[in-house]
């Protein structure tokens, strides 16, 4: 390790213990989270400036800092299936008839979820085409290095793990064969299986609980301890985001290509725009139901921080919940279910911007019109299908662009050659898919007519209420 490196590893911890310090005041973790970011960024910009890109002592550093980085990433992927799975059998069993039976709420819930995909899905075709955007203008100046060759790679791997699926076959492989191997994440499908196997474990214990009414209270306590002990684990990860987030972001920073940067910047802001209108989209949506969008946005401001810093629909959910229920008076049950759906199905920004400007990009390289209607109905309908089980950490989308590409006779190279700006459109995606499940818990409390007015209640028992779901 030569003496630069050093010198690179105590400034940057000097950094993780300024924000070590900020935390310590007591603020708000997405406060904390948004300075990891920009102390992390700040960190990568200065690496970038003092040795240029590509030196090797840049790569050395960041081989280190992936101790930080790569070790939070690896925590929230092995956070995801304890806690969907936990989350959907606490929200089954625990739910309160007067809000609703489950098949009403849970089919509002993927209503509003899968339309709002199918309307993203729709935004990122015509914003595609407005900026005029085509694989052409992607490739043009733009040289192929050894990352994108390697992602390409993986990409052709994982392709093979989806290509031989027909329609129906991808449907039939969201039912769980082996629910421990889908537990594991073994599968391309794996978490939407987990959530079908969690719904059925949570109506098996209802209908246990009614038969045995004897159990009815060992069960709830049961779950109950499980909920308690798998959130606790998802705070004690949480309370690293900062750190993990400022370890990441000196990555993606020193890391950047600046030439590739300008080649995509169209790209980039193309993807923004599309993203900032399925906001205005969901805000419009929730103002039908009687919700001020301004006062939406407010209320779910610091939710949508964390997930942006994050990459992670998954690690967001109890911030999800516990926001739906504080601060927009959804019921438990209602949030719960809104926020583990919302992390693996429906996703507007990755499973539904994102391939669909791919596929409008790629498109005229095989000779299809991208706006024919012969084209945008079956592509929507594509995606909204493969919108279920995308995994609810950074790298759904790409699952999500291998399904629907192939599905419509197009190549998928391109996303390889996206891997330059990939973690700058997949923070907004994020926040957006988070959004997203949050507005479905919204619409669906107040088309029943249930809410809760946390106002009357104690601190203690809000705070009881969003972690006991």
């Amino acid at each position: 390790m030569s003496l630069f490196v050093i010198l690179n590893l105590l400034t940057f911890v000097g950094i993780l213990y300024a924000v070590f310090r900020y935390q310590q005041r007591g603020v708000s973790l997405s406060k904390s989270v948004f300075l990891g970011l920009v102390l992390g960024s700040l960190f990568g910009l200065a690496l970038q400036f003092i040795y240029g890109e590509g030196n090797v002592e840049i790569g050395n550093t960041i081989s280190w800092l992936y101790i930080v980085g790569g070790g939070y990433i690896n925590l929230l992927k092995m956070v995801i299936m304890p806690l969907v799975f936990v989350s959907m059998i606490s929200a089954v069993v625990k739910l309160d008839s007067s809000h609703g039976s489950l098949g009403k709420i849970a089919g509002l819930n993927l209503s509003v979820l899968l339309g709002t995909t199918a309307i993203a899905a729709l935004i990122g075709i015509i914003v595609a085409n407005s900026f005029g955007l085509d694989a052409e203008s992607i490739l043009h100046g733009f040289s192929a290095g050894s990352r994108e060759a390697a992602r390409l790679g993986a990409l052709t791997a994982k392709q093979g793990q989806v290509d031989d699926l027909s329609l129906p076959q991808l449907l039939v492989s969201f039912i769980p064969v082996n629910p421990f191997a889908d537990l594991s994440g073994l599968r391309s499908t794996s978490v939407i299986s987990v959530v079908i196997f969690s719904v059925l474990i949570g109506i098996s214990a209802r209908q246990v609980m009614i038969e045995h009414t004897q159990l009815k209270a060992p069960i709830r306590l049961f779950v109950d301890t499980m909920q308690r002990i798998i959130m606790r684990l998802v705070r004690i990860i949480m309370a690293l985001t900062p750190y993990g987030i400022a370890a990441l972001m000196a990555k993606v920073i020193a890391t950047s290509s600046l030439l590739d940067i300008l080649n995509l910047l169209n790209f980039v802001i193309a993807s923004y725009a599309a993203i900032a209108l399925m906001f205005i989209v969901h805000g419009l949506l929730v103002s039908l139901v009687g919700v001020s969008m301004k006062s939406y946005f407010s209320k779910i401001w610091p939710v949508l921080i964390f997930a942006f810093s994050s990459r992670s629909s998954a690690a967001t959910i109890p911030l999800n919940v516990e926001t739906q229920i504080d601060k927009l008076n959804v019921p438990p049950a209602i949030a719960n279910l809104a926020a583990t759906f919302g992390a693996t199905i429906g996703q507007n920004g990755c499973a539904g911007i994102y391939p669909a400007m791919l596929a409008v990009m790629v498109a005229p390289s095989v000779g299809i019109d991208p706006m024919a209607i012969s084209f945008i109905l079956p592509l929507i309908g594509m995606i909204v299908i493969s919108s279920f089980g995308i995994a609810g950490v950074g790298g759904g989308a790409t699952f999500a662009a291998l399904i629907v590409l192939p599905a419509m006779g197009l190549p998928v190279e391109i996303v390889a050659l996206l891997i330059s700006i990939e973690p700058l459109i997949d923070m907004a995606r994020t926040a957006l898919n988070v959004s997203g499940s949050m507005t479905a818990g919204t619409i669906t409390s107040r088309i029943l007519g249930k809410t809760t007015d946390t106002k009357s209640l104690s601190t203690d028992q809000v705070v009881e209420g969003a972690y006991k779901i």
